[in-house]
């Protein structure tokens, strides 16, 4: 299929590794033009240094708003068609485990910065009359995670802010999903596996054994699986689907509505 991305260009947050790699690396192959955004600006540059006609590199933490203000400058500069908003959680632990300076931190890392860039940048897309946001969060909106309170609760917040943004702006031709995947091999899947192994008192090995067993197609997801269904929702084709949150978790959600 083509995603019809000639002439497109995006922003991807979070674009080192994991997810935002995979995203930004399929729309680079589909011919879109991507503004790499992140902390490892080396990384970016050894990634995708064979995309530079198609690249921009921002160097920088999305939790800081002169990050937040590169990107604002860089679609006043040039067109932009969409954005993905897309980084790490935040600590493991239980409700009672925490104290109020992991909420405080958690808000930033999670939410706020996710706000705040798309209150910058959806009015411009708004004006246009087209565009796409797209949320990456967790399986934990539909079903929360042991031990992963902070994620649990800030991530859910998230796609409450999509839904009623998405409602907001449908009639203007912008969409605004949210993907919520599961356990995939990427970077951040360790931290994950680390925490079931220490509640347990297994070793790292038999954690992640015991967790591709849950997961009904006995298998964890690829980036590359995920960073095609982010592509089509990217795309001019998702025209039709806003405000949705769609799993990528290899059947793991319980939920009928999965």
């Amino acid at each position: 299929m083509d995603l019809q991305f000639e002439g497109q260009r995006f922003i991807v947050c979070g674009a080192s590794s994991g997810f935002g790699e995979a995203i930004a690396r399929q729309m680079l192959k589909e011919g879109a033009n991507v503004v790499l955004v992140a902390r490892r600006g080396n990384l970016l540059r050894e990634n995708f240094g064979h995309y530079e006609d198609q690249t921009d590199i921002i160097e920088g933490s999305i939790l800081y708003d002169d990050t937040l203000k590169k990107i604002e400058k860089s679609v006043q500069k040039k067109p932009f068609h969409g954005i993905v908003l897309n980084a790490g959680g935040p600590p493991t632990g239980t409700p009672l485990k925490t104290d109020l300076a992991d909420w405080d931190a958690a808000w930033q890392l999670v939410m706020r910065w996710k706000i705040d860039l798309t209150l910058r940048l959806a009015p411009l897309l708004v004006e246009k009359k087209y565009g796409r946001i797209l949320f990456i969060e967790s399986q934990s909106v539909k079903q929360p995670l042991p031990a992963l309170t902070l994620s649990n609760s800030f991530r859910a917040g998230v796609v409450g802010f999509a839904k009623s943004l998405a409602l907001e702006i449908a009639e203007n031709g912008v969409t605004v999903n949210v993907l919520a995947p599961g356990s995939h091999e990427t970077p951040a899947i360790e931290r994950v596996i680390k925490n079931n192994s220490s509640l347990k008192g297994i070793s790292y090995d038999k954690a992640k054994e015991e967790m591709v067993e849950n997961i009904p197609v006995k298998r964890m997801g690829k980036a590359e699986e995920f960073a095609s269904l982010a592509a089509w929702l990217l795309s001019p084709h998702s025209g039709y689907v806003t405000g949705q949150t769609i799993s990528h978790d290899g059947g793991s959600i319980k939920g009928i509505f999965g």
